[in-house]
């Protein structure tokens, strides 16, 4: 049995989030054996709209915080090999970062995870134009994508763990896409330390969707050098080579013999600077993965070693690709939480996706939504540690 966190709020509490006051309010919080999960404020936007943030725990030491601004995992702190916990995600302190300067910090992404060329896509006979927030091409949902809304919370702890489901409605034609698509996120931190999110979206017309999640990784510690000595194993035998404007050209590459290959694992920093031509485009990697298995069945995508923690990190989803990102455009400037510096390639993405700009390639697994069908999609970071 679930039990919501909002129905044992006293109305003193929830009169404080409501109105924004500047008093950060500590729910007593909900626990079972699996973990517990309370609620802080986060801020409130210039509207007047209030932000909450969400703890989740669980008695492995793992804890995530999570903002129903952009659905932002903001912490998650995870055991090295001697037990202690450190933050392990990039992020800020105040909500105003996230607002105004934030690039995709541990979001929800959506309508659309990644590139579509030209902000353009055709369906049913009918072209649909996109706000273009990346050069030509749209990029992650848009000027206002997913995670530049606040979610709908409701919390409540399972017997796998505690939970937080996210739910938003995006209206038709919001950032150019047909159709009310109706979003339901639940986060689940769960009793074998992984942090679950399962997606599940329905519409009302027939439209595109591929939904992810945007969370930056230093498995050293957040603002704590780059990520250049990470062990890095994608499970890929090919990738979406691309454009100069980061647009797959259609063409499914073998990996064989290229810099970009990580099915032994490897250093990110040890071919992150060879003369290649992808590399060149990308600025490093950032790269959509074809994953080795079969499509719609959960399995890894990728697994990273950090040598100085020992913290292992395993990505598994359902979806047929990941994006591997090793932060290129950080260059330094920003200051995250605990005013650590964040440097060039100080964190790296893995971003479980259908494939970049879909809805253009027909050769690509069909990113198309139509009324009547449920999208779903599982994303699990699971941590670990070797000794």
């Amino acid at each position: 049995m679930t039990k919501s966190l909002t129905s044992i709020l006293s109305c003193a509490a929830l009169a404080v989030l409501a109105a924004g006051c500047s008093h950060t309010y500590h729910s007593p919080g909900i626990k079972n054996a699996a973990g517990e999960i309370y609620v802080n404020k986060h801020g409130e936007l210039k509207d007047g709209t209030p932000v909450e943030f969400y703890t989740l725990r669980n008695k492995h030491g793992l804890e995530a915080r999570i903002s129903t601004y952009g659905g932002s995992v903001t912490h998650l702190f995870a055991p090295d090999r001697d037990g202690e916990a450190t933050d392990v995600v990039l992020g800020f302190d105040s909500l105003y970062r996230y607002v105004s300067n934030s690039p995709y910090f541990g979001c929800l992404v959506g309508r659309y995870g990644n590139r579509v060329a030209n902000g353009q896509f055709s369906l049913d006979g009918k072209t649909y134009q996109l706000a273009k927030n990346n050069g030509p091409n749209a990029l992650h949902g848009g000027v206002k994508g997913f995670d530049k809304v606040v979610w709908k919370a409701r919390p409540f702890v399972t017997t796998n763990g505690p939970a937080l489901e996210l739910t938003y409605v995006s209206v038709d034609g919001e950032e150019g896409y047909p159709g009310t698509l109706t979003v339901k996120a639940v986060y689940t931190l769960t009793r074998r330390n992984e942090l679950r999110l399962d997606y599940t979206a329905t519409t009302d017309k027939p439209t595109v969707v591929n939904l992810t999640q945007h969370s930056y990784f230093n498995l050293a510690g957040a603002g704590r050098g780059d990520i250049l000595g990470h062990e890095m194993m994608i499970n890929a035998e090919k990738f979406t080579p691309v454009s100069n404007t980061l647009i797959p050209t259609g063409e499914l590459r073998s990996l064989d013999g290229s810099p970009l290959d990580f099915r032994t694992p490897t250093l990110i920093g040890a071919r992150i600077a060879q003369k290649d031509q992808q590399l060149d485009y990308g600025k490093g990697y950032d790269h959509n993965y074809v994953v080795n298995k079969p499509a719609g069945e959960l399995g890894l995508c990728a697994r990273v070693y950090e040598p100085t923690s020992g913290r292992v990190l395993e990505v598994l989803s359902t979806e047929p690709g990941v994006q591997f990102y090793s932060g290129n455009f950080l260059d330094g400037h920003l200051f995250g939480k605990d005013s650590r510096n964040y440097p060039f390639r100080g964190g790296f993405c893995l971003e479980p996706q259908h494939f970049p700009d879909s809805p253009n390639q027909a050769s690509f697994p069909s990113t198309v939504l139509r009324p009547g069908e449920e999208y779903k999609s599982t994303i699990i970071h699971r941590f670990s540690v070797l000794k």
